[in-house]
Formats: C-alpha cells, structure tokens, sequence
C-alpha cells in the first residue's frame, strides 16, 4: 500500500532476477510499463486521483495498491494501525479511510467529518471490517487468464 499525492511520480525497481512488467487497468490510472529486466527501473507519473490496483503481468501473485490523493494530508497506518498526519491547518475535513478487503459500500460507511481545532487531535479506533470482500483472480493485462503456475513459475504454451 502506498498512499501519494496526485502529479507524483513512483519507481517501480526490478530487484528480482526475473523479468517484470507492472500494469494497472483500474480507473486511478491505466499504465503498461511493459517488459523491463532484472535491475532496471520504470517510472509512472501518477497524475489523477483514485485507487491504483498494480499487478505483473507476468507473476500473478505480485500486486500492489496506490491510492493517488488530492491532499497533501494523508497517511498510511502503521501495522498496529496507528497513524500520524502532521501539520494540518485548523479546519473541518472529510476522513476518509481505504482497505483493499473493504468493499465500497463499507469504505463510504466509515466517512467522517471531523474538525481539527489545534494541533493534536485524537480519533477513536476505526474498524474496518472485511465482510463481503470476496477474494478473486485479477485477469492479465489482456483481460485473460493467467497461464497455470507449475513449481513457481508460469507455465507458458508455445504457438504452434
């Protein structure tokens, strides 16, 4: 999860020694980076607000989610779900919360005003229940299905 703020660009290193190619065909921001080798780099420039669903088109259990921001306060929560966004002018804000399990209509149920009057400013726990996610196979950057996996890796037909 990597939350950003809109017009900012993000790297997408090949640290692997396989060959990748990072796609996104969501409404955030459709992108191909196309085939890129093992210790190389390609850049996206994230220019729209949205979420960015990101996969391989080569290794289907590789993903990632960008949330593109229209603010510069925002924040990603730590693992015990902890977060801090600092310097936030006096203000009354719209709190709005994303998890990738979350299905739409709970993500809009957890909507919040709230008014920021001085600096700290605590909030209570928010849950974010996981009902109704039903976990499924994204389809490549084609709209097909992934190859079958054998030993790890994917099990490409030749063309006769």
């Amino acid at each position: 999860m990597l939350a950003i703020e809109a017009a900012t660009p993000v790297d997408f290193p090949n640290l692997d020694p396989i060959f990748h190619n990072a796609f996104s065909n969501y409404s955030g921001q459709i992108f191909d980076i196309g085939l890129y080798q093992p210790g190389t780099s390609r850049t996206v420039i994230f220019k729209r607000p949205g979420i960015v669903r990101v996969f391989c088109n080569i290794h289907p259990q590789m993903s990632a989610v960008i949330a593109v921001l229209d603010t510069p306060w925002f924040a990603v929560t730590k693992p015990s779900g902890e977060f801090r966004i600092k310097n936030v002018p006096p203000a009354n804000y719209l709190l709005r919360v994303f998890h990738e399990r979350a299905t739409e209509e709970t993500l809009n149920g957890l909507l919040r005003t709230i008014s920021v009057e001085h600096a700290a400013l605590a909030l209570p726990p928010i849950n974010i229940p996981e009902t109704g996610y039903i976990p499924a196979p994204h389809p490549n950057k084609y709209g097909k299905d992934y190859p079958p996996v054998i030993d790890g890796q994917p099990a490409y037909s030749p063309k006769l």
